[in-house]
């Protein structure tokens, strides 16, 4: 009961923060991108809370649980510096743009209206896939906890999101956003260390993790061996880290619910410091989260399903009011996702598929406030019939925007030679790729191996289709001209105070990184190994 309380309240103060934030939405800018005026404690909530969502606490959760901590590690690796490369090589020239959403802002770059609209064709695609992941999710939490039917579970969450996004728009998702990120944030650091007395505390709990002789490996750098090694050999495990690590790094740093952060940020500095900030909260949350997540199973190694290893590690081995939280922290990071999810959809609908030059600022507001209660309404019933699925749905959604994005998004910076029909049909080959893929591996005609991911062959349609294309034609005037524009740093970005502040943040960075390695050569290698 006090679980179900906790989610109550939360719910009725994300929804309040919501319409309380609602009356300072003046214009489009302001509910679109917030005008553009965002802090960096903003930014790193949105970032943060809209990459991690139930995905992370449920279905990453469950991945490590079930062996493959180390394996997701070694993947993170390659996955983090996506925000710094982001960054430094297309977010910051996103914000110099000036669009409202990332489709209008490829549609200016190609002076193209076919590119925008494949933009956004993908766009709505993808995010309403990763939309229906982290419903899901949350709506099972819902359900576990509260003892509600698990579809009327899935309409409360629905309307809470809904009602949070509708009102303030991207005010309101950064504010609460930043709200959840410090409530889940909390929850992990709070949860972890009962999970780990528990487990026998450090370094015990490690090394009677490693001598788990139902599951084999568990510590090993490729995860667990014997008749429970679902995903392959250690090469093919180490192909997989590599592999998905890049396509996420990718994702991270070109997908419209991250890259669309940087649209917000009040400057350039903002965006650069939130990007560095991102990656040292992400790397620890994921080395605390997943090494801990294996040592569950010398506590409990039968949870099924494994996707409830954290809310039952932390309704079982956590002090009450630190499972409330914790709780209520998962359900905080799904509604992240999904009011940022949401938001962009319902914006890129109204503004790159139904928006004319002739319609006003009021009506413009008005249809995207109504596309949000449609494409919510469109997104419950499909969560209704889906069966839960929420890691793997995920990973489509996000290779999908690695595929058909990343090419296209650093050559609209990079290569001046890039032209209209490159990005077109790039787009356009690169979701084709993914979608095909997908649909012959679940017809039975592809058996592939774990590591070759779909988003692989569709990112070599992409980038193939791009050169191809570009080579093919020349870019136009408009083009040349526009790609020009957004190599000029602005005046207001020249600010010796904020360029000196700035310069500290790559510092922070590598103090982390030695820290980091300095706790697992302690707690993890130690004990281990010597």
């Amino acid at each position: 009961m006090i679980y179900t309380i906790g989610a109550i309240v939360s719910f009725i103060i994300y929804s309040a923060v919501g319409l309380i934030v609602s009356k300072r939405v003046k214009n489009v800018e302001d509910y679109y991108v917030s005008g553009r005026n965002a802090s960096t404690l903003l930014i790193v909530g949105s970032l943060v809370a809209s990459y991690l969502s139930t995905v992370a606490f449920m279905g990453d959760a469950a991945f490590s649980y079930e062996g493959y901590a180390l394996p997701l590690l070694v993947m993170s690796i390659f996955v983090l510096p996506g925000y710094i490369i982001g960054v430094m090589f297309f977010g910051r020239f996103l914000r110099r743009s000036k669009a409202l959403t990332l489709p209008e802002y490829f549609g200016q770059r190609f002076n193209s209206k076919k590119v925008r609209v494949v933009a956004a064709v993908t766009l709505v695609i993808g995010i309403t896939a990763y939309l229906v992941a982290v419903t899901q999710g949350a709506g099972l939490l819902l359900s576990e906890i509260s003892g509600i039917n698990y579809h009327l579970s899935l309409v409360i969450i629905t309307i809470v999101f809904t009602v949070i996004t509708f009102s303030a728009g991207a005010k309101g998702v950064l504010v609460t956003e930043t709200i959840m990120f410090l409530v889940f944030t909390a929850a992990t650091f709070l949860t972890v260390p009962y999970i780990l007395k528990a487990a026998g505390g450090l370094p015990e709990a490690m090394i009677k993790t490693s001598q788990l002789e139902s599951k084999p490996g568990l510590l090993k750098w490729h995860g667990i061996t014997g008749e429970g090694a679902y995903m392959g050999s250690p090469t093919d495990v180490l192909l997989w880290a590599i592999i998905i690590g890049i396509v996420w790094g990718f994702v991270i740093a070109v997908s419209p619910w991250q890259t669309s952060r940087y649209l917000m940020a009040k400057n350039e500095h903002v965006a650069l410091r939130s990007s560095i900030i991102s990656t040292i909260i992400l790397a620890v949350i994921y080395l605390f989260l997943h090494m801990t997540m294996l040592t569950v199973n010398t506590i409990n190694p039968n949870i099924d399903p494994s996707e409830r290893v954290f809310i039952w590690s932390a309704m079982n081995l956590a002090p009450t009011w630190i499972g409330v939280i914790a709780i209520s922290g998962i359900l905080a990071a799904g509604l992240s996702s999904s009011s940022t999810f949401l938001q962009l959809i319902g914006n890129s609908i109204s503004k790159d598929l139904l928006h004319n030059t002739k319609m006003s600022d009021e009506k413009l507001l008005k249809i995207s406030r109504l596309m949000m209660v449609v494409v919510a309404a469109i997104s419950l019933t499909i969560t209704m019939f889906q069966p839960p699925a929420i890691f793997w749905i995920s990973v489509f959604a996000a290779t999908l925007f690695a595929a058909s994005w990343g090419p296209v998004a650093f050559a609209s910076v990079l290569w001046k030679k890039v032209t209209k029909t490159g990005a077109l049909w790039s787009i356009v080959a690169g979701c084709t790729g993914v979608l095909a893929t997908e649909i012959l591996k679940l017809a039975g005609v592809l058996n592939l191996p774990v590591y070759l991911n779909s988003a692989v062959f569709g990112g070599i349609c992409s980038l193939a289709a791009l050169i191809i294309g570009s080579l093919l034609t020349k870019p136009t005037k408009e083009e040349i001209e526009y790609r020009e524009k957004l190599m000029i740093m602005p005046e207001e970005e020249m600010d010796p105070k904020e360029i000196k502040q700035t310069k500290k943040y790559p510092a922070l960075l590598l103090i982390s990184g030695l820290v980091i390695v300095a706790i697992t050569f302690t707690f993890y290698y130690m004990p281990l190994y010597l």
